[in-house]
């Protein structure tokens, strides 16, 4: 955006914005269609599951920062790990992912809107309303205990009678809705609507790292969905499918939850990867190294991480011939993860660096996926994952992997897109008083996990006796986990106060090189006055006006419109009108959550009934409407 604009340009401008403008206050917010809006909204309501989970691994670690202590009961703790795990896995850590994804990538593209509006409004409302049905259970003392990953039997009826485990079950049969319609959105937005020029060898590389994964999303979901189905029939309903005594099958749950939870990782890995490869070359001052082997080593690791998920079960008696496939793909998948890791390196050695806050998270992120992904690959060779199967030295693993090369780019992001976001900057000196809590408290809690579980330490227990050997190191990781909560903390006021105190950021306050830094901070509700063009992966690097439209064919003044371009080189535009905004997917999210419920208490008069309405809001949603059809 132009500091200063001609006539014709301001004219363009204000009809774009009466176009394009939504209802203030709450009526606005419960029909906005916004993907800026809907994206700030993904990321508050994932940083709040973010503090859920981790007060309740703060009470964990108080009971376990010593031997022998008594603040929770056995089945409190069980309750405790499991929504902690839960929340922290599904509800934080892919959500927060796509709330950047929702609010950057149609910034990224040129575009104004996401591919399906009403769809992304869809996917928040039913995110948001799965978090909240899973949280009903312990508002009602029912929390879930069965841990994360809910193993049969102790997760059937017999064994889990009341309602705990159904309230898990079905907020994650939800929240998979939310997951997989904004999936099926970001993949038609990134390969439909891109600007004219921008073709796949000129994509961003956080939208490979977004396509790849949305795509495993589509593909490993409809397992976790399976299982799911599955155990509630048998709970509910009284089928067999993992009763081994009429027939049934308890591994299928695990061959099934493991079928979707390993590409999960990458869902919630990838992301996070293609964020730092755009933000680190901007503090480097100089393009990625080897662009084409960190795209096609994202989209190896998404395909690959198919192949991976049966070395969770390399303690279940498989046969040697499987076990070894698994071994070696787990080993083999280690090696596109080295090549990004390469590229990075090479980037900051061939670069001029700067170690401004956002630079810091991305160097912390490098050094603890290289320590996760070590201890990984130490797990895939069989004979040393049969001693450390569940002990605290997997736990150090997933936190390494979850935290490390999830978190810590996620407030690489937060740095580095406020900015834009709030059109203000973060305070720096708080920045990085933020990182080295972060850091420091990240290798005080689980990289003494390591040890902790190599000294034979089981998983999943709420307490320990003295004579264990394991009190000072229980304890020096229950003070990092604490530290590790302040530096958080102080990276979360760090937020709220600059939002509305922090120095004015300017539309491009790090010299970056991709087309939402073209546009203002915040950016207006259209995004662009004009779509603009692409000559190169850096737009604002290179010399090509981007904004040049001499016969105006690229304004787009009639209605909510953006353009539409073929897949691969982002060529042959026509014009795309997007709907209006509408309370309509908040009301069939709610239909949702209650037809749970009902499902939950085993109503069926009401699940038909909601059923019936749950059809009939999707086809008043469906109708066409001539003013909103393609054009």
């Amino acid at each position: 955006m132009h500091d200063t604009l001609s006539i014709d340009e301001q004219q363009a401008k204000d009809r774009l914005e009466s176009i394009w403008s939504e209802p203030g206050g709450i009526r606005g917010w419960i029909s906005s269609t916004d993907h800026k809006k809907i994206g700030k909204s993904y990321l508050v309501t994932a940083f709040l599951f973010l503090l859920l989970g981790g007060i309740e691994a703060l009470i964990m670690r108080i009971q376990l920062g010593g031997p022998d202590v008594g603040l929770l009961s056995p089945q409190a703790y069980n309750q405790l790990m499991t929504m902690h795990g839960t929340t922290m896995i599904f509800w934080y850590a892919a959500p927060v992912l796509s709330g950047f994804a929702n609010y950057l990538v149609p910034l990224f593209i040129g575009a104004r809107d996401m591919a399906f509006p009403r769809l992304n409004a869809f996917s928040y409302w039913t995110f948001l309303l799965s978090g909240i049905l899973l949280y009903v259970a312990p508002m009602l003392g029912i929390a879930p205990d069965g841990g994360w990953f809910s193993y049969v039997p102790l997760t059937s009826e017999e064994y889990s009678p009341t309602k705990n485990i159904d309230f898990f079950a079905f907020a994650l049969i939800f929240l998979t809705v939310s997951t997989t319609a904004g999936a099926i959105n970001f993949i038609a937005t990134i390969f439909r609507l891109r600007a004219p020029g921008m073709s796949v060898n000129r994509l961003p590389l956080f939208l490979w790292s977004t396509s790849t994964i949305s795509f495993v999303i589509v593909l490993s979901l409809p397992a976790l969905t399976a299982a799911l189905v599955f155990l509630e029939l048998d709970r509910l309903v009284g089928t067999h499918f993992y009763d081994i005594a009429l027939g049934g099958e308890p591994m299928l749950w695990q061959q099934l939850f493991w079928l979707f939870g390993h590409p999960w990782v990458y869902i919630i890995f990838l992301p996070a990867t293609g964020m730092v490869s755009m933000i680190l070359p901007v503090f480097c001052r100089r393009p990625i190294v080897g662009y084409v082997w960190v795209a096609l080593a994202t989209v190896l690791t998404g395909l690959v991480g198919f192949g991976v998920w049966m070395h969770h079960m390399f303690a279940t008696g498989l046969a040697e011939i499987t076990t070894g496939f698994f071994s070696a793909a787990s080993m083999a998948i280690s090696m596109f993860t080295i090549l990004q890791v390469f590229a990075w390196l090479a980037t900051m050695f061939t670069g001029r660096p700067v170690l401004r806050t956002p630079m810091m998270f991305c160097v912390g992120f490098i050094v603890l996926l290289v320590i996760g992904g070590l201890s990984g690959v130490m797990t895939a060779v069989i004979p040393y994952d049969w001693q450390l199967h569940d002990t605290y030295f997997v736990v150090a693993h997933i936190h390494f992997v979850l935290v490390g090369a999830n978190v810590f780019p996620v407030f690489a992001g937060l740095y580095y897109w406020m900015p834009k976001m709030s059109g203000r900057m973060m305070n720096e000196t708080l920045g990085k008083w933020n990182f080295w809590f972060m850091f420091i408290g990240m290798m005080l809690a689980f990289f003494t996990m390591h040890i902790t579980g190599i000294l034979g330490m089981p998983r999943r227990v709420f307490t320990y006796s003295a004579d264990s050997g394991w009190t000072l190191l229980n304890l020096i990781t229950s003070g990092g986990a604490f530290i590790f909560a302040l530096g958080v903390l102080l990276g979360l006021l760090n937020v709220i106060y600059s939002w509305r105190r922090g120095e004015i950021a300017g539309d491009n306050p790090w010299g970056a090189d991709t087309l939402e830094w073209s546009t203002s901070s915040p950016p207006p509700e259209f995004n662009f006055v004009r779509i603009p063009t692409v000559a190169s992966r850096h737009p604002l690097w290179d010399e090509h006006d981007h904004t040049a439209d001499p016969e105006n064919i690229r304004l787009l003044l009639e209605g909510k419109q953006s353009l539409a371009t073929s897949s691969v080189e982002a060529a042959d535009g026509q014009t795309v009108r997007f709907p209006s905004e509408s309370v309509l997917p908040l009301c069939l999210s709610l239909v949702i959550f209650a037809l749970c419920l009902s499902l939950i208490w085993q109503l069926g008069w009401a699940a038909a009934l909601l059923t019936l309405l749950g059809f009939i809001l999707t086809a008043w949603w469906m109708w066409p409407a001539d003013k909103e059809l393609v054009s």
